[in-house]
């Protein structure tokens, strides 16, 4: 798993992208159109659809955008049940249809995505791109090319198109940030991005200045109470679906913020959601899961809400689970957090803890503030903002556990219990809004001075 991710994160300067939009089960977007795009009433010859996402879940049919008419006569652009980027219309039969050889199942990074058509095109293959980080596909699975001025029933008049959902199912879960379509035009994926001169990354550019047409939008997810609101100035907005202000994020695709590994679940065998910083651990499973960034040096902070309180904790783990092994994660040597009862313990890889401390309990609703120095190698722990222990607890140096690094950790030992983690895009409510002192992130209490959010922005300035 990739620490730094492939996009402007991990470069200094540029083009920063303030926001995105997280999107959780039964919740999309969308606008039926008052006016056709450049092909008519049956459908645009040319658009280009540009936008960066980070996914959720896996090996489930995610809708990115769609038209739909009826069964037989619908429109979309998705991620299948096999991972597969996929662009299909069908009327009574596949007109087109183009699922990539490639797959996406990184739930860890933000990647861009550029489909352009242009179906006046002589030539077959040109009348349909696909760009996955500034690189042209050239390697599809499926490759039904669509036909010479076929307008394919996609940005027409009078016709429901949705955002994250086909006909409100197969609902896309996870981040979208920068969604841009711009009818009448098919442009290639250097008009959305760049590779950055030092590093090679591909990242974002400005989009404002692009031609737009009739039909055209940019959805910038700048505005909490207006998250559909079109910034390209064509007045496209679209309505939102079981989407409130909270799901305006500050994980967007130039600052990647860690969320919960879904694909670290073999022994913690939790439900995720909420863009996976939430999840319901079941009972009994003494094991936790982990954060997708891991962390060798400098000073983090995170809060962890706990929306029932059977037997939760919270606190840091040096590896993943694995099929393979017959230890859960959290038991391994080095691992330790602070329980319900108010007691920090460290695990040391035969079954067995240590009490390392001992502090007040917490319950339902409270908020736990972890803040790890791993340049002194110790963790302190704040209830609703105030700290647990003046003094920490001392913690084995990276370097010296089993892969030189640690997770963020968060399971039950019992019952079974709603844990929401807050690694700086919180997805529950925040009331005060605090940013660390770079001023990144969002968090309900006052970030420790000197500690920092676990972003990628923050991460490559810390190795740097």
């Amino acid at each position: 798993m990739s620490i730094i991710i492939p996009a402007n994160s991990a470069v200094g300067g540029g083009f920063e992208v303030a926001n995105g939009i997280r999107l959780d089960n039964n919740a999309y977007l969308n606008r039926t159109f008052s006016e056709a795009g450049a092909g008519g009433g049956g459908g645009t010859f040319k658009w280009t659809l540009s936008f960066w996402l980070k996914r959720s879940i896996l090996s489930t049919q995610q809708t990115i955008m769609s038209r739909y008419v009826n069964a037989n006569k619908y429109v979309k652009i998705l991620i299948n049940n096999a991972n597969q980027l996929e662009y299909a219309v069908y009327n009574g039969n596949y007109q087109a249809r183009y699922e990539t050889s490639a797959l996406f199942r990184d739930t860890s990074a933000w990647s861009h995505i550029v489909i352009a058509q242009d179906s006046t095109q002589g030539t077959a293959a040109d009348r349909v791109k696909f760009f996955i980080n500034g690189n042209l596909v050239t390697s599809f699975a499926t490759n039904t090319q669509i036909g010479q001025n076929v307008g394919g029933d996609f940005n027409t008049n009078n016709a429901p198109h949705q955002i994250g959902a086909f006909n409100a199912g197969d609902e896309f879960q996870g981040y979208f940030s920068q969604f841009c379509f711009v009818d009448n035009v098919q442009y290639n994926a250097d008009q959305f991005g760049e590779f950055d001169s030092d590093s090679g990354v591909w990242k974002p550019i400005d989009v404002s200045g692009l031609s737009t047409g009739a039909t055209s939008f940019f959805l910038a997810f700048e505005d909490s109470s207006a998250l559909g609101t079109d910034s390209s100035g064509d007045n496209n907005d679209f309505s939102l679906n079981n989407i409130t202000a909270v799901d305006q994020t500050v994980d967007s695709c130039t600052n990647n913020f860690a969320v919960l590994n879904i694909l670290d679940n073999f022994y913690p065998n939790a439900t995720f959601s909420q863009g996976n910083t939430e999840i319901v651990s079941p009972s009994g499973r003494e094991a936790s899961s982990s954060s997708t960034i891991y962390l060798t040096q400098g000073k983090w902070y995170w809060e962890t809400k706990f929306f029932s309180a059977s037997a939760p904790f919270v606190g840091i783990q040096p590896v993943v689970s694995s099929s393979n092994t017959t230890t859960p994660a959290v038991l391994q040597s080095n691992g330790l957090g602070i329980l319900k009862t108010g007691k920090v313990e460290t695990t040391n890889g035969s079954g067995g803890s240590t009490v390392l401390a001992s502090y007040a309990t917490f319950t339902t609703n409270d908020i736990i503030g972890t803040a790890l120095d791993l340049d002194a190698n110790k963790i302190y722990f704040y209830k609703n903002g105030s700290i647990l222990g003046a003094n920490g607890v001392s913690i084995t140096a990276p370097a010296s556990t089993i892969n030189g690094h640690y997770m963020v950790a968060v399971g039950n030992i019992s019952g079974t219990d709603t844990i929401s983690v807050n690694f700086g895009s919180p997805s529950f409510a925040i009331s005060s809004s605090n940013q660390d002192g770079n001023d990144r992130g969002n968090f309900e209490y006052a970030v420790p001075s000197g500690y920092l959010s676990i972003c990628t922005k923050n991460l490559s300035e810390a190795l740097s």
